[in-house]
């Protein structure tokens, strides 16, 4: 089922659709009330119901018969379970920590399923948990907390003490982690590589721990580029066996134990390896980037989006077996002499010699969705379009109704122009189009350049008529300015036009220029360069420093002001773009903390925070509260958008809201 739409009101009278009723019940008591006033001149706040609500997963393991999935961006986390004979949801626990499971592994008793949890902080509370298989009906059970924040990958050793890798904190370098059941005891192993800023694989045999660890954006702040360490079980020390042909790679993304090897996945260089076990100087260089390798005979087969790949270890041939975009994937495994892989929305088995496909929708299987956290945000035509993970939601104000489209990856940032959406997606996947019009569901429009995976912010260019989109580069650092030409279809762009080291956090328009935020998380070079472009000719026109002691995390114009509101409530400059001069700049620390939003309204400017939206008054650039305590349930950084009657939208916790500051406007014009 590739799109539904549905009444929220109808949902909630006739039970919904799978696992998605119980969810929007649970969440609509506010749903779509009249608006109220919050104070006599106050703003009208109008809730929409819940922004996204489907089940969305990070993470699947095959256990016997049964798919073990891991949810993604819910509240709580959750495990669920897909039988494969019955095809149907079968089990179900909640976690008591996390906002998403990125690792599961099994015992090799196939009991107890193990899963580790992302988290926001450091908080004392499980992030290892032990499901007991044998009893399903019982909930899993928090074992122990590791002392990194996040666990992104788990191993049981063939005696059953588990290993963990994670990180979170690009203060502290990650540590390997080993859990002993016996004992309950979570100890430290040390830290292989102190200029490692993440570790997202883990490995383990009866004499061996395998740990991969590598830096979320590359080199830059003097982070370690991947290594690959072969800690001894016994001694407890380490050597780095990553073969030279891959060193160069930004981090050690997927190790697996093969029959007699160790199959290893490197992001960057464009290339996976099979290690020999027994002697980690013997490897085999498969010519193709690949993660969660697994192996039936003489067959590794190994997920490289968009599909999946087999290699030949008899041949050396590389085939693709899974030809079709399903989107992301989260898991492989052999079951019944086929490839049995987990997408964002099925249980898909593939068939190695047809190379035919059979999908399994997990909705109508019974998986339970529930609120999720919230990617871009757009208005217009009637429409607010809310990006979530591997979908859309489209709320049509008019009628209530909620559409979900499938999108593969996620819509960072929309604009809507003239009825059509389009969206700066992640991951590599550029910008993409809907029209509800046609009926046909989102799609690639254009391409960005290679390695830049995260687009962060897209506008309109009125006056060229290009959507204008900034982007950054995950592994190797900086970032690209990109204009799509919806009309003649093409694109134009440019690697680092700020600098090798800053990504284009933000744009914005005004005259047919495009004016470029950047954002340089390392220690040295400009902070929050800002540039103005001429997105025809694709050059700089000039460029600006207002002297920011962090990057820029919004950027909006109104009048003659370009006005730039920076990361970790360094605080708002406001530049006069007729003299080109910094007229101003105010602390932002009592309604924000880091990321935020800007967003023209009505003649105003107006901003949200994770915790608050709030106005800047076009005269005097003085900040006041809007909302207080607004809290939306973001997970990549908050957004506010406006329509074209100037209402304004963002999130309140996890439901969808709309803004009518005509108190404020009703002021201005008293003042006028």
């Amino acid at each position: 089922m590739s799109t539904f739409a549905i009444n929220r009101r109808q949902l909630l009278q006739t039970g919904g659709i799978g696992g998605l009723a119980v969810a929007l019940s649970a969440m609509s008591s506010g749903a779509a009330q009249a608006a109220r006033p919050q104070t006599a001149i106050g703003p009208q706040i109008t809730d929409l119901g819940p922004a996204v609500v489907q089940f969305s997963l990070m993470s699947s393991l095959l256990v016997g018969d049964t798919v073990y999935i891991g949810s993604r961006n819910l509240n709580p986390v959750r495990i669920i379970g897909f039988h494969l004979p019955t095809r149907t949801i079968t089990s179900r626990t909640d976690l008591g920590s996390g906002y998403s499971i990125q690792a599961l592994a099994a015992d090799p008793t196939g009991r107890y399923l193990y899963a580790g949890v992302l988290r926001d902080g450091i908080d004392g509370k499980p992030n290892i948990y032990r499901w007991d298989l044998s009893t399903p009906n019982q909930p899993a059970v928090g074992v122990g907390e590791t002392g990194d924040r996040d666990i992104r990958a788990l191993t049981v050793a063939p005696d059953g003490k588990v290993y963990a890798a994670g990180g979170g904190l690009t203060t502290n370098a990650p540590s390997l982690w080993e859990y002993d059941p016996a004992t309950n005891a979570v100890t430290s192993w040390g830290v292989p590589d102190p200029g490692a800023t993440i570790a997202q694989a883990v490995a383990a045999t009866d004499t061996t721990v395998y740990f991969g660890t590598g830096s979320t954006l590359g080199g830059g702040n003097g982070s370690s580029p991947g290594r690959l360490f072969a800690f001894d079980r016994a001694t407890k020390t380490s050597t780095n066996i990553l073969p030279a042909e891959v060193a160069t790679g930004v981090s050690v993304t997927s190790l697996s134990v093969l029959d007699g090897q160790l199959g290893v996945g490197v992001k960057g260089p464009g290339k996976s390896v099979l290690i020999n076990l027994a002697d980690p100087s013997k490897y085999t260089i498969i010519a193709k980037t690949g993660v969660m390798f697994r192996q039936l005979g003489n067959q590794v087969f190994f997920v490289k989006e968009p599909g999946v790949w087999s290699y030949n270890m008899t041949t050396k041939k590389i085939t693709q077996i899974l030809t079709e975009d399903v989107g992301a994937m989260w898991g492989l495994d052999v079951y019944n002499g086929k490839a049995l892989t987990v997408s964002s929305y099925d249980v898909i088995e593939v068939d190695p010699v047809t190379k035919t496909a059979a999908k399994y929708d997990l909705t109508q299987a019974g998986a339970p969705g529930g609120p999720q956290l919230c990617m871009g945000l757009a208005a217009g035509a009637g429409d607010v379009y809310v990006g979530g993970t591997g979908t859309i939601a489209r709320h049509q104000l008019a009628t209530e109704q909620v559409s979900y489209l499938r999108a593969t990856g996620e819509a960072k940032d929309a604009v809507v122009v003239g009825g059509v959406l389009f969206t700066g997606q992640y991951n590599s996947r550029g910008i993409y189009s809907y029209d509800p019009s046609t009926g046909q569901l989102p799609y690639q429009v254009a391409a960005l350049p290679a390695g830049q995976n995260r687009p962060l912010d897209v506008c309109w260019d009125a006056v060229n008529g290009l959507v204008i989109a900034g982007a950054q580069n995950d592994t190797g650092g900086g970032g690209c300015f990109a204009a799509y030409n919806p009309v003649t279809t093409q694109v134009t762009t440019k690697v680092n036009p700020i600098d090798s080291l800053q990504m284009v956090r933000a744009v914005a328009t005004k005259d047919g220029v495009a004016y470029l935020g950047g954002d340089n998380i390392y220690s040295d070079g400009p902070r929050s360069t800002v540039v103005a472009w001429d997105p025809v000719a694709n050059q700089e026109l000039w460029r600006l420093d207002p002297g920011q002691t962090a990057g820029i995390a919004a950027l909006a114009i109104q009048g003659k002001y370009l006005y730039g509101m920076s990361r970790r409530a360094a605080g708002l400059f406001v530049i006069d773009l007729d003299t080109r001069q910094v007229v101003h700049q105010g602390d932002l620390s009592s309604v924000c903390t880091d990321f935020g939003a800007l967003q023209v309204s009505r003649g105003t400017v107006y901003g949200v925070s994770d915790t608050t939206v709030f106005r800047i008054d076009p005269i005097t650039f003085a900040v006041s509260v809007v909302v207080p305590g607004i809290n939306g349930g973001w997970y990549s950084g908050p957004h506010i958008t406006a329509d074209e009657d100037g209402f304004l939208y963002t999130l309140q916790g996890p439901n969808l809201v709309r803004i009518d500051d005509k108190g404020f406007m009703q002021t201005m014009r008293q003042k006028a």
